[in-house]
């Protein structure tokens, strides 16, 4: 099975690393700078007890499209995990790879991916998610703690093929595969936002927003996130709920937001592709989001500044 990997950042280094050393065959799917980087001085992985580096092929977009038809360009699996700025020329650029029993597997953040992967390709989309703590430092991929997990899952109904769950079950990470993938998507999507609402809209830390009084306040951001969710046919488990009020609210706490790490770096942020389609969604589902219209307002004007 011939795997392409969109991106050799934090998630799509490090997962593709894994494979590469379990004997799949991939190939990194990366910017021409990025793709000159790794020829000349391979991908360096370092992970908790582990540093070496993987001479793995790559390509680029450029020679991608040279190729187009040739067999050299036929993958049976591609794994998106880019950014979300960068889905839409994402989309474009592998066309060329995607045959007509290609499946594609995003590991991007909410369900704009999706909507949008499917849109483009119906019936080549399978719904995927990972855990994993990592960054990239002086061109190299770091996994800074040992949680990696990979979670797929059909969105129709058909299921995974056999093939795919073979090729992806490898040492290093842990697979899951999941009946219901589009809840596990939801639930991560909830998270990820009430993340992002909490400490963009207070412009802090959990613990510093614990210590001002923002309890109350915390839990009604969750509360009013979770009603869209539900709204949607997807309502939030018990289980999941807990885990996000517990990091939400832990006392003392240093833990942001990658989205409020981004806004605050002046970096290009999620902020549309999590928050702005959730508000949407919302509106579709006449759902109210105070609090969430409240930090849109925020962190668009924000944008609107630095952009000047």
């Amino acid at each position: 099975m011939k795997i392409l990997i969109a991106g050799a950042g934090a998630t799509g280094g490090a997962f593709g690393t894994r494979l590469f050393e379990a004997g799949r065959d991939v190939t990194f799917f990366v910017r021409e700078a990025r793709a000159q980087t790794m020829r000349a001085n391979g991908l360096r992985f370092v992970a908790p007890g582990e540093d070496r580096t993987n001479h793995i092929p790559v390509l680029t977009a450029a020679e991608l499209a040279t190729a187009n038809g040739s067999s050299s360009t036929s993958f049976d699996l591609v794994i998106v995990a880019v950014k979300a700025n960068g889905l839409e020329s994402i989309i474009d650029d592998i066309r060329p790879a995607v045959g007509e029993d290609t499946l594609i597997i995003p590991f991007l953040n909410g369900m704009a991916q999706i909507e949008r992967l499917v849109e483009e390709f119906p019936g080549q989309v399978l719904g995927g998610l990972v855990k994993i703590v990592g960054t990239i430092m002086d061109g190299a991929v770091h996994q800074m703690t040992d949680l990696a997990v990979m979670t797929i899952g059909d969105l129709d109904g058909t299921g995974v093929p056999d093939s795919i769950a073979q090729a992806l079950d490898v040492p290093g990470f842990k697979l899951q595969i999941l009946d219901n993938i589009t809840d596990a998507l939801w639930e991560k999507w909830i998270f990820i936002a009430a993340a992002g609402v909490v400490t963009c809209l207070f412009r802090a830390p959990v613990g510093a927003i614990m210590a001002a009084g923002g309890h109350a306040h915390i839990v009604r951001i969750v509360d009013e996130l979770e009603a869209v969710a539900a709204a949607g046919g997807h309502p939030v488990s018990a289980k999941a709920r807990e885990m996000t009020l517990s990091m939400l609210t832990a006392e003392g706490s240093s833990f942001t937001s990658s989205l409020y790490r981004d806004v605050t770096s002046g970096l290009p942020s999620e902020t549309e592709h999590i928050l702005g389609h959730l508000a949407r969604t919302a509106a579709d589902l006449s759902v109210a989001t105070p609090l969430l219209d409240l930090t849109l307002v925020q962190l668009r004007a924000g944008e609107s500044l630095r952009q000047s």
